[in-house]
């Protein structure tokens, strides 16, 4: 294995200062959901290598460089310029070596298999980050009236006005129905056509409620909700992202690695859950053949049969908890194309 490049220098790292003993608490307070969960699932050792592909606020990352130490490395991937900030002073403290790639993480892991790099284990949190979702300005919250922003990386041009304001009637619903599991898809999308232009989070969350029913509005959760998340996803090309960074990360893996996955959707759930279980497989020959023909072996074992979620512990200390789902997978050879 080669080791990473540009490694920052290291000191002992402190635990957080506003809750003493949660390293797994990020700046400003933030907790990472199923964080020594996850910790526990890869198993990092000292010495390892290990990619965190979404490193927010590091609550992740922080757990993980306790284990691996001074002889391990830590390589961050993160598209958003906050997070490279909040990187540079995770770095600046960890007992391990470090590096960081400032990109999407599909390119970014791609890259990283270009120069020759392993990883001993690897791990995605696909959740939106809580300084993304407090950061008012940057439109992905139904509850503070900001401009129709919602990327991850400033840099690119495609905005949720832009979709709101230049997307067909047609497109808007299938996009609400598709990635938001709306109900309520073609009402809201005829709303937001009549009311165009749109430039405010508040001018959407109004049409969105004007294109429900009066009795949804006063359901389980913001009636916004479904609607906000389909529009960032769009925005953000999130769920090509996924499909094509899991077969990377996982190329990327070495051979006894342990990768996780944590959802929030079950967009998200479900291409994790089927993506660890069709490496596990392993006679593809059709049910009528007596014996196995193919010899195809599996090259993970699931590690996660039903997905870890929180207890109740941490739901009480973290709400945004509730829907997180853990999935990981062994890997037990590398695959015939890798």
């Amino acid at each position: 294995m080669r080791a990473a490049a540009r490694l920052a220098p290291t000191r002992p790292m402190a635990a957080s200062p506003e809750i003493p003993g949660r390293p797994d608490q990020g700046p400003r307070g933030h907790l990472s959901v199923l964080a020594r969960e996850l910790v526990d699932l890869i198993g990092p050792q000292p010495g390892e290598t290990v990619i965190d592909c979404t490193f927010g606020a590091g609550g992740h990352a922080r757990l993980v460089a306790e284990r691996i130490g001074p002889e391990g490395t830590l390589i961050g991937i993160d598209r958003d310029p906050v997070a490279q900030a909040r990187f540079q002073e995770f770095a600046a403290a960890a007992p391990c070596r470090t590096r960081f790639v400032a990109s999407e993480f599909s390119l970014a892991l791609k890259a990283l298999q270009n120069e020759g790099i392993r990883a001993s284990a690897l791990y995605m949190d696909l959740g939106m980050s809580s300084l993304q979702v407090d950061a008012a300005e940057r439109g992905f919250s139904y509850s503070h009236d900001a401009p129709l922003d919602m990327r991850m990386d400033p840099r690119q041009s495609l905005t949720a006005a832009e979709i709101l304001n230049t997307w067909s009637e047609q497109q808007l619903a299938h996009m609400l129905r598709e990635l938001g599991e709306e109900r309520y898809a073609g009402g809201i999308s005829r709303q937001i056509v009549a009311r165009r232009p749109l430039n405010t989070t508040a001018e959407l969350v109004d049409a969105i409620k004007a294109g429900m029913p009066a009795a949804a509005r006063f359901g389980s959760g913001h009636p916004a909700r479904r609607s906000f998340q389909a529009l960032r996803i769009a925005v953000n090309g999130e769920l090509e992202a996924i499909d094509a960074a899991l077969p990377i990360a996982w190329d990327t893996l070495e051979v006894g690695g342990r990768m996780a996955v944590i959802s929030f959707h079950s967009l998200e759930d479900r291409r994790a859950k089927r993506f660890f279980n069709d490496l596990a497989t392993g006679c593809v020959c059709p049910p009528e053949l007596p014996v196995c023909v193919c010899g195809h072996e599996p090259e993970a074992e699931v590690l996660t049969r039903r997905p870890i979620m929180a207890d109740e512990s941490e739901l009480e200390a973290n709400p945004r908890a509730r829907s997180a789902r853990l999935r990981g997978a062994l890997k037990l050879r590398e695959g015939e194309t890798a």
